[in-house]
């Protein structure tokens, strides 16, 4: 058991090896089992089968905001995501949301650039979804899944093996899926949040949006949860894949001394272009 336990561990720390993904905008490193080629196929199948389950808008003026905003974020992120091929599309709903899949599929649902009064906060939104994808958190989740998942199976067999109590190994799939889920999974999912932030605000801030607009966005944010009676307790923030707002705004204010001075110079040469 020794041996297998020590041939496991040295097989994961190959993968490890093997897999390691540099953000190129934080420098953090991360564990990415899925090679790029198989991240577009996917975005391509998800980003097909939204547009058929969605209703796309056919207003020309949010289409063409998108496409305004979305060419100039495309522009900011240059060779950060090779390959793309960006595409925007609006969808006709009054849901908050908007997301990005890998190959630059970028989707806006009215409701929530209804919300994003002015193009600096919705160029926030947009680079935050980008960042997801550039910083490759969707593949991230998956391959952690993977080995989460493989290192619960060591763990039922050597408990399996201690012992004959059927109850032993139920007892640890518990513990073992609480403790990754409270421990790891949550904790990471809300450090990929903040990560999109601060890459959206960059992002928006090199193509020429002021990205203070972030703080405003999502104080809006905040206040349309409270007005819907989200209570916004220590327990939800334990349980929630995403940071309380009030932290979330908070760290947007202390990245605002890094990201205003590359909004500045941004804008400096956009003026110098148009002269």
């Amino acid at each position: 058991m020794k041996k297998v336990l020590n041939s496991l561990l040295l097989a994961c720390a190959t993968l490890a090896a093997a897999g390691c993904y540099t953000n190129p905008v934080t420098g953090r490193k991360s564990l990415v089992l899925i090679s790029p080629g198989e991240e577009v196929q996917l975005g391509a199948q998800s980003f097909q089968a939204i547009r058929a389950k969605e209703r796309v808008s056919a207003d020309p003026a949010a289409n063409a905001r998108e496409q305004r905003i979305g060419r100039r974020i495309a522009e900011a992120v240059g060779n950060e995501l090779p390959g793309a091929k960006w595409e925007f599309v609006v969808f006709d709903s009054k849901e908050l949301n908007a997301f990005a899949l890998p190959g630059g599929k970028v989707g806006v649902y009215t409701g929530l650039m209804q919300l994003a009064e002015n193009d600096a906060e919705l160029a926030i939104v947009m680079g935050h979804e980008i960042g997801h994808v550039i910083a490759r958190h969707g593949a991230e989740r998956m391959s952690e899944a993977a080995v989460i998942a493989g290192i619960g199976m060591m763990g039922a067999a050597i408990v399996d093996a201690k012992t004959e109590d059927p109850q032993a190994r139920q007892l640890f799939e518990l513990a073992y899926g609480a403790g990754t889920t409270l421990g790891r999974v949550l904790p990471h999912s809300r450090g990929n949040e903040s990560e999109a932030d601060r890459m959206g605000a960059i992002y928006a801030a090199r193509a020429g949006y002021d990205p203070r607009a972030a703080i405003s966005f999502w104080e809006k944010m905040a206040a349309k949860k409270q007005a819907a009676g989200a209570t916004g307790t220590k327990l939800d923030a334990i349980f929630s894949t995403h940071p309380a707002d009030a932290q979330r705004i908070a760290q947007l204010r202390a990245l605002m001394p890094q990201v205003v001075p590359i909004y500045e110079k941004a804008r400096a040469a956009r003026s110098a272009q148009s002269d």
